[in-house]
């Protein structure tokens, strides 16, 4: 699997770019907005701290960049030889030849607001709420987690992590 590094996918801030970057000892959070959508990356910045928290991650280094599908689209052909966009994809740094160099960076997470927002008006529910769906997805991914190649108990595993700790941020459930 080929891997991306964080600084593989940022931008500076001279591209046009949003990039927001939240240091303090025990984590490293960088939010990234490269389409058109306002997203509110404050917000967005406490429900991943709260995320990264439930899953005794509180010490992790990650990045999240929001994507329009198109650009999506493109990773997901690059790395994953899938023709398609797709609401969210992670690139874990737990997995290949140097996983161990620095065990608290978890990876970069890549979400496309463009389908995010379509799934969050199916759904009925607030963007910001999808979002956060989404963010909780792409850490599982990056912590191991598989819903796609391990197996059907190793999915509804994932699933039920995914749903548990969704209702414990935002309060309800969704129906998926």
């Amino acid at each position: 699997m080929v891997l991306l590094t964080p600084n593989s996918l940022r931008r500076s801030s001279s591209t046009g770019t949003h990039g927001l970057r939240w240091e303090n000892s025990a984590m490293s959070i960088y939010f990234e907005n490269r389409q058109k959508q306002k997203v509110d990356l404050r917000r967005l910045r406490a429900s991943l701290k709260k995320i990264l928290a439930e899953l005794a991650c509180s010490d992790a280094d990650v990045s999240v960049i929001f994507v329009s599908d198109e650009e999506i689209r493109g990773l997901n052909r690059k790395y994953l030889a899938r023709d398609r966009a797709t609401n969210v994809i992670s690139f874990s740094m737990r997995e290949g030849e140097f996983f161990d160099v620095n065990p608290s960076l978890l990876g970069d997470i890549v979400i496309s607001v463009d389908t995010a927002l379509r799934d969050a008006e199916r759904e009925g529910i607030p963007l910001e709420d999808e979002m956060t769906y989404l963010m909780i997805h792409g850490v599982l991914h990056l912590l191991g987690y598989d819903h796609e190649r391990s197996g059907r108990d190793a999915a509804r595993e994932m699933e039920g992590i995914q749903n548990d700790l969704f209702v414990r941020l935002k309060g309800y459930p969704l129906d998926r």
